[in-house]
């Protein structure tokens, strides 16, 4: 790798990751039973996977969801949130094809994406919120409200996912990084 490509992607990463703690900042909605909130990230994570790719989906998602995580007061979840959303941007960067080839972006495969990212991320805070808080039990009442954020980051991040392909993004970052 060139020292040129070497620092476009050190400044995607950077930027990436901005952009997912801002995105995780910006709107908090508050939910009380999971002590958590419910934001815009998720769909940031999804987008920057499937775009972008894997590496990319993994990195910013982890490393910018746990940053806005310390920043916003949760800090003891920080470690969790780092893997979770670490796994879920390489989850779907992984089954998404849609960077990689001249596939529609509303495809069988994006949509597979989404929803096993939201699986992750339910899952990956169930056993979070069993580690931290000592019981399943109390655990699992924030299946619920993490379903819901997952959705709603789903919903959004086709939205927008739809807008980007429309204006061939993807063919403008396939430029910028090479």
């Amino acid at each position: 790798m060139t020292n040129s490509k070497s620092i476009k992607s050190l400044v995607i990463y950077g930027l990436c990751i901005a952009l997912v703690c801002v995105m995780t900042m910006v709107v908090q909605i508050p939910v009380p039973m999971t002590q958590g909130y419910v934001h815009l990230g998720d769909s940031c994570i999804l987008l920057i996977a499937i775009f972008f790719g894997k590496k990319y989906g993994a990195v910013a998602g982890g490393l910018g969801s746990a940053l806005a995580d310390i920043l916003s007061g949760y800090a003891h979840w920080a470690l969790f949130t780092l893997i979770i959303k670490a796994l879920m941007g390489f989850v779907a960067g992984s089954f998404s094809n849609y960077r990689y080839s001249k596939s529609k972006f509303m495809s069988v495969n994006t949509t597979i994406a989404s929803l096993l990212t939201i699986a992750v991320m339910v899952i990956g805070y169930l056993i979070g919120g069993t580690i931290l808080k000592g019981s399943f039990a109390v655990a699992l009442t924030s299946v619920p409200s993490n379903a819901i954020q997952g959705v709603m980051g789903m919903v959004l991040f086709f939205a927008i996912g739809k807008a980007f392909d429309k204006v061939h993004l993807n063919n403008y970052i396939h430029k910028f990084q090479n």
